[in-house]
């Protein structure tokens, strides 16, 4: 099965670091808040060198938005495609 990757907001990243930080153990504040210790030590990489912040969040790049874009509908059209074909074999399992 396919491992589902959660997306969290800048709001959310920022708070973690900053709760880490003041607390200094980065282990207990990830399992405090549920989220993989790797991911936190990155958002604690990524503040130190001023890539985690809000004017960051607006992507200025329109090719890698229309990329993001196209994935996203092609993931989207991939399920639908599964579901039909799942109907299909269904419906003439029933008919035969």
């Amino acid at each position: 099965m396919k491992k589902v990757r959660k997306n969290y907001s800048l709001e959310f990243k920022i708070q973690a670091v900053s709760l880490s930080e003041q607390r200094g153990n980065v282990s207990s504040v990830a399992e405090e808040l549920g989220i993989c210790k790797e991911s936190l030590v990155n958002w604690r990489k990524l503040q130190k060198e001023g890539k985690l912040s809000k004017e960051k969040q607006i992507s200025s790049d329109p090719i890698r938005e229309e990329l993001l874009r196209l994935r996203k509908e092609l993931e989207e059209i991939k399920l639908e495609r599964d579901i039909l074909k799942k109907a299909v074999g269904i419906f003439s399992k029933r008919d035969g």
